[in-house]
């Protein structure tokens, strides 16, 4: 299901947390062991992507999918041609991966630009990878200015009213855009959603969840299992709960008729990505994990269409989600309505 609506800050602070809307998922790989090796990759003018952020794997991920001689025919023939490396200022683990990053990329024949108005001049499409969601609203401006259709990496943003202000810039310059995790393909997901287990009842999800002072708890690792438990549920939580200990978190979201959500966040013991829906007809498990190329199909189909798989009300209720979850932990596990926080983060 794609969707062409547009983001309203009004309608959504009203509407939030009622509603659902579906993905479509592709639950293969691809191979990506053979690779164009040239100082500069040639493209089809409209096919070219530029990547901003070079601190992330994923952007040597997405590359390497891309930039491939055998490319899955659903890709669309795009290829990642040139590429702005920064990047997070300060997060020292995002930092430190940008010159063996930018190294990587230029061997598969992406060229390396020293401003984001360069990289647009050269480019069709963007990749926003930049791994701090802080600088995504800044970042994600001069795209929509130039009037090209742009993939934003998770997290969206580091807060919620910074993905607000996203969402707006976007429908100002006419431009529509989705973020999501990989971890939205998981396998199973894309059965639920068509209806495998009837309508879904609950759901438990699960992932690491290490936390980056830099940003609200769940937004920096957490959010992958977030996206996954959205994935099967739908919008339309409308309170949060939160039980937080030093190697653990548990979240728990009541949606629109009496439905439970839970996230648990690892930190102590062996991470893993996965869970369980519970529906109407039965149950059924999530995993395993589908890597990012699923993904991509999705982006690369939205870069030809303009047509998104993940509306922005979904996108801003996973944030209203994680951030009322921070709210809970600061009041000691309490209740917090999603539509509190968005109605304070719309305020500023």
């Amino acid at each position: 299901m794609t969707h062409k609506k547009s983001f309203n800050r009004r309608n959504f602070v009203k509407t939030a947390g009622i509603g659902a809307v579906g993905v479509t998922t592709a639950p293969f790989l691809i191979n990506t062991n053979k690779f164009h090796n040239m100082k500069q990759l040639n493209a089809k003018k409209g096919k070219r992507i530029g990547i901003i952020g070079l601190d992330t794997s994923h952007s040597i991920a997405f590359a390497k999918s891309l930039n491939t001689e055998d490319q899955d025919p659903e890709l669309l023939g795009y290829k990642v041609t040139a590429a702005y490396p920064y990047g997070s200022k300060d997060i020292e683990s995002s930092t430190s991966r940008i010159p063996g990053y930018t190294k990587d990329v230029k061997e598969l024949g992406v060229e390396i630009v020293d401003s984001i108005d360069k990289l647009l001049d050269k480019t069709d499409v963007i990749l926003l990878e930049t791994n701090d969601g802080r600088r995504h609203l800044e970042q994600a401006l001069p795209v929509f200015e130039a009037g090209k259709r742009v993939f934003i990496d998770k997290p969206v943003a580091a807060s919620l009213s910074d993905a607000i202000k996203i969402y707006e810039a976007a429908d100002k310059h006419g431009i529509p855009t989705f973020s999501a995790s990989s971890l939205r393909y998981i396998g199973g997901a894309k059965e639920i959603r068509n209806g495998a287990i009837g309508q879904v009842l609950g759901a438990n999800t699960f992932s690491p969840a290490k936390l980056e002072k830099t940003h609200p708890d769940m937004y920096w690792y957490g959010i992958h299992g977030v996206e996954t438990l959205f994935t099967v549920m739908g919008t339309g939580c409308q309170e949060v709960y939160r039980v937080h200990t030093d190697g653990t978190d548990v979240i728990t979201g009541v949606w629109q008729g009496g439905r439970i959500g839970v996230f648990r966040g690892i930190r102590d013991g062996k991470g893993g990505y996965g869970g369980m829906a519970f529906g109407e007809d039965g149950q059924k498990e999530l995993g395993p994990y589908n890597g990012y190329v699923p993904l991509l199909k999705d982006v690369m189909k939205y870069f030809e269409t303009g047509e998104v798989p993940v509306t922005p009300d979904e996108t801003l209720e996973i944030c209203a989600f994680m951030t009322a979850a921070d709210e809970s932990k600061k009041r000691s596990g309490m209740a917090v309505s999603i539509k509190e926080v968005m109605e304070k983060a719309a305020m500023k």
